[in-house]
């Protein structure tokens, strides 16, 4: 019986430094389960396709998150956050491929952080993927993608987190923020700064920025984002990026309206020309009553411009899009939605799903030039 005493003392002793140390900073563990039986159509067929139509079960972004605060005295704290991303559907994990970072915060002089954040895309009032509605369906898919003169979609500010990222958000000024942060290669892998490149080949730094703005009053809420991003060391192929996105919101009651209107430019890092340029605009609503809400979109790209291809031409490359989700929920933490959305693509038009070209999707969801991708979802998510 001693013996069992003293072990359990001298374990005690040995476990109370990391318990000490555990102390001093709260770690949380949140983050959502979110999956969804779909089907997808197309209403046209290119050659060698199969079928018009398949069914899947999706992942909808479903991700692990730890979060790390610790008090360093006079307002300070030091933060960090893993964002761990995997699909239930296929048990592939995708890592620490969310939001990833680590800094230092004050309530008076702002947040400063190191990582990998999600900057630019996505920033219109879009709603409709907030709870169990289908995130292939968010407006995205339009706002911040566009085709390149060779006709491949090009997400804007990559379409998902960007990586090598210094970040700054203000403190709030009587409902002014702004976030200002600066990428010192956007485009991950391609960092050759310092290369040895080949006799006549174009070397130069590539950079991004990204500076986000946004005033909110009561009900009301505006916003403007700028981007800017070029790769090292460019080739023939290599894009140069420009986006700006204007975006606004006004709610009363449990309704909600948006505005949203993008400009995306490609520009060749190699000999110049704007490669495709193109406006956007998209309208949001949402409706909540009780556990029920409604949420949609209308989204609208126009056709492209380019000086490349003007000798033969580049028009029907535009594009509308609508998608509509009734969400029930069932907890504070649990609802259920059934979500509708259309793409109608002009004949020169590839645009696709949002997700849909990217690690969450499928070769079945990706149109050819003119074909309009449909979708009906039914979904469920679980928050913890």
């Amino acid at each position: 019986m001693n013996k069992k005493l003293l072990a359990v003392a001298v374990a005690g002793a040995l476990a109370a430094p990391g318990l000490a140390f555990a102390q001093a900073s709260s770690v949380t563990i949140s983050g959502i389960f979110k999956m969804g039986f779909a089907n997808y159509k197309m209403d046209s067929s290119v050659p060698g396709r199969i079928n018009n139509s398949q069914t899947m079960v999706v992942d909808n972004s479903s991700r692990i998150i730890f979060n790390v605060n610790e008090s360093l005295g006079n307002g300070t704290e030091a933060f960090g956050q893993v964002d761990f991303r995997f699909q239930p559907d296929n048990n592939q994990a995708l890592g620490a491929s969310g939001n990833t970072f680590v800094g230092l915060k004050n309530a008076k002089w702002g947040g400063f952080s190191l990582g990998r954040h999600d900057l630019h895309y996505g920033r219109l009032s879009d709603e409709l993927a907030s709870k169990a509605g289908a995130l292939q369906a968010a407006a995205i898919g339009l706002m911040d993608y566009m085709p390149t003169a060779a006709g491949v979609n090009t997400a804007i500010a990559n379409g998902t987190r960007t990586p090598n990222v210094l970040r700054y958000d203000t403190p709030n000024w009587n409902g002014f923020n702004m976030i200002v942060a600066y990428s010192t290669e956007p485009i991950a892998g391609t960092e050759r700064d310092m290369a040895v490149m080949p006799a006549g080949s174009s070397t130069r730094k590539g950079d991004g920025w990204n500076v986000n703005p946004t005033y909110t009053n009561g009900p009301f809420k505006i916003g403007y984002s700028y981007w800017q991003a070029k790769p090292d060391a460019p080739t023939a192929a290599s894009l140069d990026q420009r986006g700006d996105t204007v975006y606004g919101g006004y709610a009363w009651g449990g309704f909600r309206v948006g505005l949203g209107w993008n400009r995306s430019k490609l520009e060749n890092s190699v000999g110049g020309g704007t490669n495709a340029e193109r406006d956007s605009w998209s309208l949001p609503m949402l409706y909540t009553w009780g556990p029920h809400t409604v949420v949609g979109h209308y989204t609208v790209a126009d056709d492209i411009d380019s000086s490349v291809v003007k000798a033969t031409g580049y028009g029907n490359t535009g594009a509308k899009m609508f998608a509509i989700a009734y969400n029930y929920d069932l907890s504070k933490r649990t609802s259920v939605a059934l979500t509708y959305a259309k793409i109608n693509n002009e004949s020169g038009a590839t645009y696709a799903f949002f997700t849909g070209t990217g690690a969450l999707g499928s070769p079945d969801m990706i149109p050819g030039a003119g074909e309009s991708p449909e979708m009906i979802q039914a979904s469920i998510r679980h928050a913890f």
